[in-house]
């Protein structure tokens, strides 16, 4: 790009930080809605509920084991598949889409026709929450003032911590109406959420724009440095699973301490205590 240009788009770029204000955070509400929706309630809220699908006899613990591992293969999947569906779909439909799909695995859920039904909306549910990990800041941050983007992208992973808490809370008084009564309210509070931020997102085409000129592909030292923290946040994720399905379930069956709403949040923040705290700088281009 020559120098005018540069200089044309510097100062684009600028007035598009200025007069855009109230809708930055509106966006950054609207990716907290996000991952609170996709992975909070429809992904965690999961583990909080294994003691009583297995006391219920809707699933043995073996299939309730399985079923977890449904929803981390979704996730997976979703990770995998989220840029592809951004490009194809534009990535403000697919948020919106995946929330969507998420509250409806939350109701589908409430029906325990069979293991193949319950096991398919699970892996939806982890779909979802996959696209909606890596879309969401990625289509928000480019709207965002260089300055606040890494306060921003704290509020928007914050929701993953905030649907911990919120769902390992939420379950054990929903369980006292029934479970499929639990998996009714899960999908309620996704459906709002759903609704309330749906027109809070950024439109597609200028994220695209003030993105473009800063985006290369990683090369050399780079590229070794992202391979390598790509191999540690995986290792990071291999560790963290048998805490994130299990633990609970071990606290109240394996324990005898049954599920109640204060032992249930603990545990439930405690395995992603670290979505509570804002990075210090936005995260790279992806």
């Amino acid at each position: 790009m020559s120098s005018p240009n540069v200089s044309r788009h510097r100062h684009q770029t600028a007035a598009a930080h200025r007069n855009q204000g109230d809708p930055a955070w509106l966006s950054a509400a609207a990716g907290l809605c996000a991952s609170l929706v996709g992975l909070g309630l429809a992904r965690f809220a999961y583990t909080p509920l294994i003691p009583a699908l297995i006391a219920a006899k809707w699933f043995s613990p073996a299939d309730a084991v399985y079923l977890g591992a449904a929803n981390l293969a979704g996730y997976l999947a979703g990770a995998l598949v989220a840029r592809e569906l951004g490009a194809r779909m534009g990535a403000v439909r697919t948020l919106r889409g995946m929330m969507v799909v998420a509250s409806l695995c939350c109701f589908a859920c409430s029906m325990p026709v069979s293991f193949a039904w319950f096991f398919g909306w699970r892996f939806l549910a982890g779909v979802s929450g996959g696209v909606i990990m890596v879309l969401a800041a990625s289509t928000i941050l480019p709207h965002i003032a260089p300055g606040k983007r890494g306060v921003v992208g704290g509020v928007i992973f914050a929701g993953v911590g905030l649907g911990v808490a919120v769902s390992g809370t939420l379950v054990p008084l929903l369980l006292q109406q029934g479970l499929r009564q639990s998996w009714y309210g899960l999908g309620v509070l996704s459906a709002l959420l759903t609704l309330v931020s749906w027109k809070a997102w950024p439109a597609d085409a200028p994220a695209a724009a003030l993105a473009s000129d800063d985006q290369a592909p990683p090369g050399g030292r780079r590229l070794t440095i992202v391979r390598i923290l790509s191999a540690e946040y995986g290792l990071n994720a291999l560790a963290l699973v048998p805490h994130m399905v299990f633990l609970v379930d071990f606290v109240a069956r394996g324990l005898g301490q049954g599920i109640s709403a204060p032992r249930s949040a603990c545990l439930s923040s405690s395995r992603r205590s670290p979505s509570f705290f804002p990075p210090s700088a936005p995260p790279p281009s992806r």
